[in-house]
């Protein structure tokens, strides 16, 4: 502070009015920004997190379990998220603010892809370690944070209640079916059919090129050009790999 009057002195005539400026500056600046967080509020900013929270929490549950099943399970999250894009067509219900956003609410996309991991998330646990009052409480807290994360959509004015209660119980139940499916008729011909493990391998890449592609188009900015070469290799990259894990390992579980 010292250092900073000492050169203001050189400045002439103005040198008290900017002095007063760069001391407001210092003072002001840590406390502006915080103000200007709080003022777009904590839940706003959770809200526009909450897709990456879920995507990271789906991304680690892939990384625990690189089986065959979760490659069932991403391409039944792909699926799923197409499945609300046609139903908000086909409802055409408006949001509760429709200056916020202009396509149909019903059901809430969020609640229903959020529900989709967390459930998923619960089955992988209870799968793992069985029923004990652990893994009900760890599925206790991911249904609470689940929730919390939908109910976001309601405060911020995204979506209704119903829109985010549908979401939620098409999200859970798809979820259900979906590793039903799998456990009752899938693993059998993935096992033994080429072209159902092929199936299930183009699902997963495509969940993971998507994802990977609105990750550099809405967060990293990148250009067409360079985002398209960079997407087809690494889509290459996770066809090959996800490949030879299916082909030279067991058909439920990586080495």
């Amino acid at each position: 502070m010292a250092e900073l009057i000492k050169v203001s002195d050189f400045n002439g005539g103005d040198s008290d009015e900017g002095i007063r400026v760069r001391k407001e500056a210092l003072v002001n600046g840590p406390s502006k920004f915080l103000r200007e967080f709080m003022a777009d509020g904590l839940e706003a900013t959770l809200n526009r997190m909450s897709k990456w929270l879920v995507a990271a929490l789906f991304g680690g549950i892939i990384l625990w379990r690189h089986d065959s099943e979760v490659l069932w399970a991403s391409m039944g999250c792909l699926l799923n998220c197409i499945l609300s894009i046609v139903l908000k067509w086909i409802l055409n219900q408006e949001r509760p603010v429709s200056t916020l956003r202009s396509d149909p609410g019903m059901p809430s996309s969020h609640a229903q892809s959020i529900f989709f991991t967390v459930m998923f998330t619960n089955l992988s646990i209870m799968e793992w370690l069985g029923t004990n009052i652990f893994t009900v409480t760890i599925s206790g807290l991911a249904l609470a944070f689940g929730s919390y994360l939908s109910w976001l959509r309601v405060s911020q004015r995204f979506h209704t209640v119903s829109q985010v209660v549908v979401g939620a119980a098409l999200g859970s139940i798809f979820c259900i079916l979906w590793s039903w499916s799998w456990n009752a008729y899938v693993l059998k011909a993935f096992i033994s059919i080429l072209w159902v493990r092929i199936v299930v391998v183009l699902g997963a890449a495509g969940f993971a090129w998507i994802f990977l592609y609105m990750w550099f188009v809405f967060r990293l900015g990148m250009r067409r050009n360079s985002l398209d070469k960079l997407m087809k290799a690494k889509l290459h990259s996770i066809l090959v790999k996800i490949w030879r894990k299916c082909t030279l390992s067991s058909p439920n579980r990586w080495t």
